[in-house]
């Protein structure tokens, strides 16, 4: 194998792992979603909310991300996103409040804007 190939089989085999991760963060709240709606007692609409939180900023944050991406360069730029993501993930554990997983949503959708990055990586 040469140097080469070593090197194109090592960033292949990072980015599938980042974009399961990201993938997966971006997701949690279709998972923990469920008790979160059971413990706070919210309405359909509320729990809609909630799940479609990090769905629309992933969505909206890929195009900056991806011009990011140009300016920078992919490795840069997916670490410092993966980096974004850590902080919220870590917030969960405090949030008590609907708003407070609301506004962790907005955040921790940041990581569905991975594929803009990954892909031209």
């Amino acid at each position: 194998m040469t140097p080469r190939s070593q090197q194109q089989l090592s960033v292949l085999v990072m980015s599938t792992l980042a974009f399961t991760v990201c993938f997966a963060v971006w997701m949690m709240f279709a998972v923990i979603g469920i008790p979160i709606k059971a413990q706070l007692g919210l309405n359909e609409t509320q729990f809609g909310m909630l799940i479609a939180t990090p769905v629309l900023t992933g969505s909206l944050v890929r195009l900056p991300l991806g011009m990011w991406t140009d300016k920078f360069g992919g490795r840069v730029v997916f670490f410092a996103l993966m980096l974004a993501t850590v902080v919220p993930i870590w917030m969960i554990e405090y949030a008590t409040e609907f708003w407070h997983f609301l506004f962790i949503g907005l955040f921790v959708g940041l990581a569905g804007g991975s594929f803009s990055v990954g892909i031209a990586y």
